[in-house]
């Protein structure tokens, strides 16, 4: 891969681009259906591809393609090239340098310049055939059958993973080159009871399958379905509510990407102008780090070839730092935080975050539970990305779970809305549960439970 991302800039370059960069990848990816017992589907493609950017003077083009023969390269060039020739100036375009050295920003930690060589490879991916993988799927439809006799049915039980090489190479000398894999299951379980339906979603994610428990994958469906059965509207009212570790990493997702300089710089994030504020209550602990070795989205750089880092976004109440990939560094003055995020030779970067942990407290589920005293334990949110104001950060939206009382759970509840804004909300955080775990809704997230001293329930 590396050699091809090298011909591709030798190619830009000689089509009359200033500058260019290229992100060649290769992704083999698996995903297994099972229903009823059987398997549903299996399907297996490998994707290999190669994106150019072009720059002459202050102007950009780009363009992919996957024809990675001689020809296919220098046609895939001369595209870059001329569309960097007819776009628009931009006084803020440029390719990104080698990091030559690191220097923190706001809350930023001093970093190498380039980290430690990472494994972020499994080889169980490679070991596992399909016929192996294809079971663990059914044996997590069979744990969370298994699990109740109230569970009615499975909808489905998904295993997916890839094996995935990036190479980075640009004229200014970035060279990087590295390897990932990643995988997870999952299941939502039907319960049946009292007249009603309910449904429950397990899941667990790793590097490899043999990371994977598929009992533990079925059960926990199982029983976020069963504690669902007989369920009803809470009383409106402002109350302490314990967010599950699944529904924070939602919020959490939520507010990296709010962090991201381009929705500051846009006016369209509610921490534009808060930076060095005090934004959240102490309890609340945010970094974003790519380098950790179990992330999902770790890498040892980022989309453009800039080294990765451990940044610390929230600390001690105050807003560090923002996110910010060589454009929008550019931009603001400074430079970039390794946090250009890629979906692919397909895309450009853009800024994201890479690995958002949340710090862990003192207090175990229970013990939030009986911090909250009476309230609501949120387990699951509806429409939560498209029920938040971009700008204000202001937030309504549909939530189930079970009710607090005494310091312990109590009935389920559905039908109800939470409602604050971000950084209310990150100022009403009381503690953090001790343990964290992994959660892909929205992006990469390890966080615990956490409860908000007071937030409003609306229900019957």
């Amino acid at each position: 891969m590396i050699e091809l991302a090298r011909r591709a800039v030798e190619a830009t370059v000689a089509a009359g681009a200033g500058d260019a960069e290229a992100y060649a990848s290769e992704d083999a990816e698996r995903e297994v259906r099972a229903h009823g017992g059987a398997v549903e589907s299996l399907t297996a493609a490998t994707r290999r591809g190669v994106g150019v950017r072009a720059w002459i003077g202050k102007r950009a083009g780009y363009a992919y393609g996957t024809d990675l023969s001689d020809a296919g390269i220098r046609a895939l060039a001369a595209r870059a090239a001329e569309t960097a020739r007819i776009a628009d100036e931009d006084e803020f375009a440029g390719p990104p340098e080698p990091p030559l050295r690191l220097s923190p920003d706001i809350g930023g930690e001093s970093a190498p310049e380039w980290p430690e060589a990472l494994d972020l490879s499994d080889a169980s991916i490679g070991e596992w055939s399909a016929d192996r993988v294809a079971e663990l799927a059914l044996r997590i439809e069979r744990a969370a059958l298994e699990a109740d006799p109230r569970v009615a049915g499975v909808e489905q039980a998904v295993y997916a993973d890839s094996a995935e090489r990036i190479a980075i190479v640009s004229s200014t000398g970035i060279e990087a080159e590295y390897e990932r894999t990643g995988c997870y299951g999952y299941t939502q379980a039907l319960a049946e009871g009292e007249g009603a339906r309910e449904t429950g979603l397990g899941f667990g994610l790793g590097l490899g399958p043999a990371a994977l428990d598929a009992a533990e994958i079925g059960r926990e469906a199982a029983a976020r379905a069963t504690e669902m059965i007989g369920a009803g509207k809470p009383a409106s009212r402002g109350c302490p509510v314990v967010l599950d570790a699944t529904v924070a990493a939602s919020f959490v997702a939520l507010i990296g990407r709010a962090l991201g300089a381009d929705a500051v710089q846009r006016g369209r994030s509610p921490f534009a102008g808060l930076a060095g504020d005090a934004v959240a209550d102490e309890a609340f602990v945010v970094h974003d780090d790519g380098l950790d070795p179990a992330g999902p989205a770790s890498s040892p750089v980022d989309g453009e070839g800039t080294p990765r880092r451990r940044l610390a976004l929230v600390e001690a109440g105050t807003l560090r730092t923002f996110l910010y990939d060589t454009y929008t560094g550019r931009r603001a003055g400074t430079s970039s935080t390794g946090s250009a995020g890629r979906a692919g030779y397909r895309s450009q970067p853009s800024v994201g975050a890479s690995n958002l942990l949340v710090a862990t407290g003192d207090l175990d589920l229970e013990g939030l539970l009986a911090e909250a005293g009476d309230g609501v334990f949120v387990t699951d949110v509806a429409g939560l990305h498209s029920g938040v104001n971009p700008v204000t950060g202001a937030f309504s939206v549909g939530a189930s779970g079970l009710a607090i009382r005494a310091g312990e759970t109590a009935e389920p509840l559905r039908e109800f809305t939470i409602a604050s804004d971000l950084v209310s909300m990150l100022k009403a955080v009381r503690a953090a549960g001790s343990v964290a775990r992994w959660v892909p809704f929205g992006g990469s997230v390890r966080t615990p439970p956490l409860l908000i001293g007071e937030m409003t329930v609306a229900g019957s």
